[in-house]
């Protein structure tokens, strides 16, 4: 290819690799799937593609649905400790963010309720609500008609609704959020953690070092608040790190305020909440390496706000 067709390509690239991760709930597939997409552009007879843009986007559309239709894919995620890769503020694979639909479809509670949609309903979904195709283009990608292409996105929408939570958070008000919940964990008082949290509050990890079998799920405040104080004990972080207590950051992951711990500037674990008026309604501790790569390496490349040591 020539520099002009290799520049095309590369113009789409972050774009394509959003609508991806959003698609897949996983940068490394992502990733892969957009080098896929590349590898087609490469081949392919480019003096009859009218329209790079909607070739390339449909293109990796049905690379990740096949990724989601695949046995592989639905086996790993059938045995229940599955989470969506966590993607640091900034980071490109996060997309577009102008309106309140675009910023709720890149939260981990939709990524992990788009899992129980059809892969052509999740696909309607973020190309209808993300990245504002209309139902004509959604149902030229998709191979489908116009009105089925309405009525995936009218049931994906009904279910998602019940997920709005932590939607255009700032990171003073992260920060914030994030002071108050180690405050409250590290108090030794679990009555000052179910303060925070919303009546309706859950929250799911994936174990020590992220090698819990399946996801540890707490339903309800006070179970979480157990557990959350239980993790926030120093003597048994010491017994885990070799007598050394980590680092807690405040940031802003896939929109939402998260707590990040490290250790010489190594990412531990990810602790993302999402919050439904001004309290805690939900929690997600991600601690797989594996999960966390891009997130690390953002993470080294990135200034940060200072460790909250005060609250510790």
């Amino acid at each position: 290819m020539d520099t002009a067709t290799v520049a095309r390509f590369e113009a789409n690239r972050n774009r394509l690799a959003s609508l991806a991760y959003r698609l897949l709930g996983s940068a490394a597939d992502a990733e892969d799937t957009v080098q896929d997409a590349f590898l087609r552009w490469q081949a392919a007879d480019r003096d009859h593609v009218e329209v790079p843009e909607a070739w390339l986007t449909k293109i990796v559309t049905n690379l990740a649905l096949d990724r989601l239709r695949s046995a592989k894919v639905r086996r790993e995620r059938a045995v229940g400790a599955w989470m969506p890769e966590p993607l640091l503020d900034g980071d490109p694979m996060l997309g577009p963010a102008d309106t309140a639909e675009q910023r709720e479809s890149v939260t981990l509670a939709v990524l992990m309720l788009l899992e129980q949609l059809t892969p052509v309903e999740r696909a309607v979904y973020v190309l209808r609500e993300a990245f504002s195709y209309s139902h004509a283009e959604i149902a030229d990608i998709l191979g489908i008609s116009e009105s089925a292409s309405q009525q995936h996105a009218h049931r994906a929408k009904r279910r998602i609704t019940a997920a709005r939570n932590g939607t255009g958070t700032d990171h003073a008000a992260a920060r914030r959020i994030v002071e108050a919940f180690v405050a409250a964990a590290s108090s030794g008082r679990t009555e000052q953690l179910v303060a925070l949290l919303t009546a309706d509050a859950t929250g799911a990890s994936d174990g020590l070092g992220g090698t819990a079998r399946k996801l540890v799920r707490f339903i309800g405040p006070s179970r979480l608040a157990i557990a959350m104080r239980a993790g926030f004990r120093p003597d048994t972080i010491r017994r885990h790190l070799d007598g050394r207590l980590p680092d807690f950051h405040a940031a802003l992951v896939n929109g939402c305020p998260a707590l990040v711990f490290t250790l010489d500037d190594r990412v531990l674990s990810v602790a993302i909440m999402e919050v439904r008026d001004d309290r805690i309604a939900g929690l997600r501790a991600i601690a797989n390496p594996a999960r966390l790569a891009r997130f690390a390496q953002r993470w080294q490349r990135t200034d940060h706000d200072s460790p909250l040591i005060e609250a510790w």
